[in-house]
């Protein structure tokens, strides 16, 4: 079993990884993944199943509040990179500061882009940069009513502080 700190890297580490790969296929996703549940564990268990080694982009704690607004994240990045490297699905995560992932994408070059079934494939950043190296871009249909926004509006109607 492989220790939650191996599974953390910075994106140069990554890039060293990811040159001595082999055959390996790389599936690269990406977000906040501020409350982890069902819905993302789903999703990263799916797209594990598109190639032999997942890499997780994380959004900094500074790149979710642009994205989210001022009362996120609620888990720090430190906190939400361990729980997902706690994951057996998952075999890298790295952080990145960007409000997207494009410059990551760009200087990692996987074989296949995710992203959630609520994307456009045409929408989804990078996918022109995949696709033009020769690789996929998927969407998986997300887990119904199962989101982070979905839980902190429930944890608020039942009176609970976020």
């Amino acid at each position: 079993m492989r220790r939650l700190q191996d599974k953390i890297v910075s994106v140069k580490r990554l890039q060293d990884i990811l040159q001595r790969r082999g055959k390996k296929k790389v599936v690269f996703t990406n977000g906040c993944f501020d409350i982890l549940h069902y819905g993302h564990v789903y999703y990263l268990e799916n797209a594990r199943l598109l190639g032999d080694m997942l890499v997780v982009g994380v959004n900094s704690d500074e790149s979710v509040r642009a994205l989210k607004g001022k009362s996120r994240p609620i888990n720090s990045l430190k906190d939400r990179m361990r729980v997902l490297a706690g994951l057996e699905s998952v075999d890298y995560v790295v952080s990145f500061s960007q409000e997207t992932p494009l410059r990551l994408i760009k200087s990692l070059k996987p074989d296949v882009l995710v992203k959630g079934g609520d994307w456009d494939v045409k929408n989804i950043v990078g996918s022109k940069d995949v696709l033009a190296c020769g690789g996929v871009v998927k969407t998986i249909p997300i887990a119904k009513g199962r989101s982070t926004t979905n839980i902190i509006n429930v944890a608020k109607m039942k009176g609970g502080k976020i």
